[in-house]
């Protein structure tokens, strides 16, 4: 079973922050420095920092449907919602969505670095794709005898 908890709506984007800054031990403007100056460094920070960021605009795009919604709300006349309202409604509806999957995706990410054994070193890549020759031996000179 996974320690990170089950997230209420509204608090998914800060408490995923808080996870990436306690796995990584730094706060995330910190890590998406290191990661914008170094994205082959670490590519799980590398992608927990673009996901993040993912999430983040999701996030941000469901607040303004909620937004647009609550003020169509607002003017509605009657109990019955008309199309364009119903319409915005099902914007937040996928905005939940799109906003969910990111979260699940971050989750995800965090949960598999979590199972990760301790970093191991990448291996280095070959320069060439040719195995070097051998140079060939010279005679060895030695200098001459004192005359």
């Amino acid at each position: 079973m996974s320690d990170i908890p089950d997230f209420l709506d509204g608090e998914i984007v800060t408490v995923l922050t808080q996870q990436i800054e306690d796995r990584f031990a730094m706060p995330l403007a910190d890590l998406a420095r290191a990661v914008k100056a170094a994205p082959r460094a670490h590519a799980g920070a590398t992608n927990v920092v673009h996901a993040h960021g993912l999430l983040t605009q999701a996030q941000y795009a469901l607040e303004n449907a909620e937004d647009r919604l609550v003020a169509a709300l607002e003017t509605a006349v009657g109990d019955i919602l008309d199309d364009p309202v119903m319409g915005l409604a099902q914007q937040v509806n996928g905005a939940v969505e799109q906003r969910d999957a990111h979260a699940e995706r971050l989750r995800s990410l965090l949960e598999a670095m979590a199972e990760q054994p301790a970093t191991r070193a990448r291996p280095v890549s070959r320069l060439t794709t040719t195995l070097p020759t051998a140079v060939p031996a010279r005679p060895v000179r030695t200098a001459r005898a004192a005359r």
